[in-house]
């Protein structure tokens, strides 16, 4: 559930932090007051769409911060997991959003930063906001077979799983005959070339790092007889020279006076016995390294033209040698692929048929589910309908299957054969009409509602939000959502936005939004109303301008019902 809401500097609010409860919320208030600009910034926490000039006047940025209380086995937290952000399912989650002036946004997720894509797919776990206009999921047919396959469960969603594993191998190997069917004149074109190609860089007989190796053969080649000399003048210094006769020289004086001062001329003596060795081992080494100094102009010819076979590889099939024999490799499976056309056409469409066949089978079992589950759901919405006000109300889930093609198959989709159109007749007599069809907003209200009381269990959404969606409707039908929505609060915490007294007395928490100018600048406040503050605000909204002790009465007399009607 939403425990706490901070707000800063978003639009007429300048700081607002807001304590919620379990249980049904309203929230009421004047006509501009501001009321939405709390579910805007909820939205906004959980990935909605901002823009600068949600900003209060005059401030840099407008910050929001939400913290959820939420179960350990919340689907959420396997979410976050996915994601690489750090929770515990033992502490609270808080999401923070900042919005800038010049239109910048950034999100954290208890502390830790992330994007806009990352924040959207944790803020569906968490909450489900419907608006009086909002009726876009209703209307998409698209949506119809999610929900449908939603309220199936587990053993559909299992099986559909498997389906789009099949579909999307069969869509794979569709895509690779297609290619192969329309390339037949240029696979002929270019299979002169792919064996060119193939035979060129075969015969190179290419060693990955040999390039490499030529590179520093073919310098010491070129410099061969400057290292020759260098090398040689370094051997006759030292051993030739006086460099090593100087050393056992000095070693042989310090031995004679060594007697005499052995603490200070016995570690000299070590220092200069060990440098004659380093040197006379270093002597033998440039002997050695000279006698092996190859100067041989037809090598280093047989090195250039090997290095220059390399760079013209490069310069055709990649920058490096693996580069190349990665080349090699596609080329040769290509040529192949034409080589053997007829033959892999063939294993194509064999596997294309087995795979269809699969998908075929796996998408008729998903029709038998889907065909009772509509009928489970037709039953359900109907019975929430009843206690909505709409007893004639029938509902139903239209299931059609895609039509042959050009190739006598049935045509398979992602969720395999059926699309699903939510049908509604809403008084006897009537035919059953796509939701799209229904102009009144006060039923789509209640269908909208009757939907997210079945479903509120099933997603799993703890916070579901009704943005004055009681627009429209009144009497009898208003007490019914008013008490809809206080059961569904018994499953998630509901939040609604009303100017209907009868659906605010019902509510377990009832909250002021209220517009105050203090000076030159205008501000919202958040107020939670308990005893005679709710009454006077359940009276506003009954009398209008003038509050009167009859309207106080009748308030008290809607709180006492209500009470009575949720106990019972």
């Amino acid at each position: 559930m939403l425990r706490e809401l901070s707000i800063r500097n978003l639009a007429v609010i300048e700081e607002v932090n807001v304590t919620f409860h379990n249980g049904f919320h309203v929230l009421t208030g004047e006509t501009g007051a501001g009321k939405s600009i709390l579910i805007d910034a909820l939205s906004l926490v959980v990935g909605g769409r901002g823009s600068a000039d949600m900003v209060r006047y005059g401030c840099d940025k407008a910050e929001m911060e939400a913290m959820f209380d939420l179960s350990t086995d919340h689907p959420v937290w396997n979410v976050l997991a996915k994601l690489g952000v750090n929770s515990s399912p033992e502490e609270m989650l808080v999401i923070r959003r900042e919005l800038s002036s010049h239109g910048k946004s950034s999100s954290r997720v208890n502390g830790q930063l992330v994007t806009m894509t990352m924040l959207r797919e944790i803020g569906e776990c968490l909450v489900n906001i419907h608006g009086q206009h909002e009726h876009q999921s209703l209307l998409r047919t698209e949506q119809h077979l999610e929900w449908l396959d939603l309220f199936a469960g587990d053993l559909l969603i299992e099986r559909k799983q498997i389906y789009r594993e099949v579909f999307n191998q069969l869509q794979k190997v569709k895509a690779s005959l297609r290619e192969l069917e329309n390339s037949t004149r240029q696979n002929v074109q270019m299979l002169d070339l792919y064996r060119f190609q193939i035979e060129e860089i075969t015969n190179a007989q290419l060693k990955p790092g040999e390039d490499e190796l030529l590179a520093e053969q073919r310098r010491k080649l070129m410099y061969a007889g400057k290292r020759m000399d260098a090398v040689s003048e370094a051997y006759s210094l030292l051993y030739g020279g006086k460099g090593l006769d100087a050393f056992s020289k000095a070693i042989a004086k310090l031995i004679d006076i060594q007697t005499y001062d052995a603490p200070t001329i016995g570690p000299l003596l070590e220092q200069l016995q060990s440098a004659f060795y380093q040197a006379e081992d270093a002597a033998f080494q440039l002997r050695d390294y000279r006698d092996g100094i190859e100067s041989d102009p037809d090598l280093l010819n047989q090195v250039d033209d090997r290095l220059d076979l390399i760079n013209g590889l490069k310069r055709k099939y990649g920058e490096t040698i693996p580069d190349i024999i990665a080349y090699l490799e596609r080329t040769t499976e290509d040529r192949d692929n034409i080589e053997n056309r007829d033959q892999l056409l063939d294993e194509l469409r064999a596997n294309e048929s087995l795979l269809y066949d699969q998908a075929f089978a796996l998408a008729k079992e998903l029709s038998q589910l889907r065909d009772h589950a509509s009928a489970r759901l037709s039953e359900a919405i109907e019975r929430e309908l009843g206690q909505l006000q709409m007893p004639s109300a029938l509902f139903r889930v239209q299931l059609d299957q895609s039509q042959g093609n050009v190739d006598k198959q049935v045509r398979l989709h992602a969720n395999g054969l059926d699309e699903a159109v939510f049908m509604l007749s809403t008084n006897p007599g009537e035919p059953l009409k796509p939701l799209s069809k229904i102009a009144s907003g006060g039923e789509m209200s209640r269908i909208m509602l009757a939907l997210k009381s079945i479903f509120a269990e099933i997603d799993q959404v703890p916070v579901l939000i009704f943005d004055e969606v009681d627009t429209g409707v009144s009497g009898r039908a208003a007490q019914a959502i008013a008490e809809k929505m206080s059961h569904l609060a018994a499953k998630c915490q509901v939040f609604s936005i009303t100017h209907l007294p009868q659906v605010a007395c019902m509510a377990d928490h009832h909250y002021e939004i209220r517009k105050q100018v203090t000076g030159s600048r205008t501000s919202t406040s958040v107020a939670e109303l308990i005893g005679n503050m709710r009454i006077e605000e359940l009276a506003r909204m009954l009398g209008g301008v003038e509050v009167t002790e009859k309207t106080r009465h009748h308030a008290q007399e809607m709180l006492d019902l209500a009470h009575r009607q949720k106990g019972a």
